[in-house]
């Protein structure tokens, strides 16, 4: 069979026009060969993100944004997705908006929900959510520094407006006069600094003794410390415990009436005869030293001595009567 020229330009013309159809479709992001599923989510802003900006799911690319559309009624904006997967997505899923560094603008990341069994179908709308990017993030970290930092600016030039209030002529005049009084005090100091070096090099061979000494001082309450740790103060200590424990023993029976110390200190009687006959033992010892002859006769030549004749007033015998 002869194909005519007619035949041929036909099969050339269709096959350009399949071949534009499929190049422009590669173009936007179309394989006019793979079966898509088309998603819509919409969004209040898409700033940053273009079509043909990639779809994820936990960071493999799946599709692609179609198409970018705003409803003039509510002024938001519906974002067509193309997936070209076979991954069970939920119809509870949500397309969060993100930005996945400073440079590339935005995606869109398929966050599936598996409790859902129900699967969302071609043309549905997802749940729309929004992740803050990297510069977002940035962003908000930067407001409240901006802010503080604008307040200090603003407190910098309140100081600065007072410092230059407060240092007029007389005051600069003032701060001159007070800047030359304190370099003449450090002067003075450096000279008393001066003074005490020499004073120092002076007696150096005085305080190297004094200090040798101390060093000395020092050695012998270190043998003093090692002769009371060899003391063994701790038996001694015991020892004394031990030795006031049996005083305190002693003093307890002494109190309780034990013993003859314990009766002689505790018994109200003995004591009152101890008290009566060492008063008549004094009386007795009176009476001799007054009157010896009522005890004692002595004849001396064999002259015999006058029998004893008692006082009228007899204070010792009246007194033992």
């Amino acid at each position: 069979m002869k194909i005519t020229r007619e035949i041929k330009t036909a099969i050339l013309v269709i096959a350009s026009i399949l071949l534009f159809i499929w190049g422009y479709s590669f173009l936007k992001g179309r394989d006019l060969f793979t079966n898509y599923k088309t998603f819509y989510v919409e969004y209040k802003s898409v700033e940053g993100l273009a079509t043909s900006a990639p779809v994820t799911l936990n960071g493999l690319i799946i599709g692609k944004v179609s198409a970018i559309t705003i409803n003039e009624n509510t002024g938001t904006l519906t974002v067509e997705l193309q997936i070209k997967t076979d991954f069970p997505i939920s119809k509870s899923s949500i397309a969060s908006l993100y930005e996945p560094g400073f440079i590339g603008g935005k995606q869109i990341a398929i966050v599936p929900n598996f409790e859902d069994k129900t699967l969302a179908v071609d043309g549905q709308k997802l749940q729309a959510g929004v992740k803050l990017g990297l510069t977002d993030k940035v962003g908000d970290q930067l407001a409240p520094l901006q802010e503080k930092l604008e307040k200090l600016l603003g407190t910098t030039d309140k100081l600065i407006t007072g410092v230059n209030n407060v240092l007029d002529e007389k005051g600069q005049q003032d701060l001159k006069i007070t800047l030359a009084e304190l370099s003449k005090t450090i002067e003075q100091f450096h000279i008393a600094s001066k003074s005490v070096n020499s004073l120092l090099d002076q007696n150096r061979t005085q305080i190297n003794g004094v200090v040798t000494n101390f060093s000395k001082i020092s050695s012998d309450f270190s043998e003093i410390s090692t002769s009371l740790n060899k003391a063994d103060l701790g038996k001694s200590v015991n020892n004394l415990n031990a030795t006031l424990a049996k005083v305190d023993g002693i003093m307890t029976g002494l109190e309780s009436g034990k013993g003859s110390m314990g009766k002689l200190l505790n018994d109200e009687a003995f004591y009152q005869n101890i008290k009566s006959s060492t008063k008549e033992l004094e009386l007795l010892l009176q009476d001799i030293r007054l009157y010896p002859t009522r005890y004692v006769n002595i004849s001396v030549f064999g002259k015999k001595n006058k029998p004893y004749v008692g006082p009228e007033k007899d204070s010792v015998t009246n007194v033992i009567n």
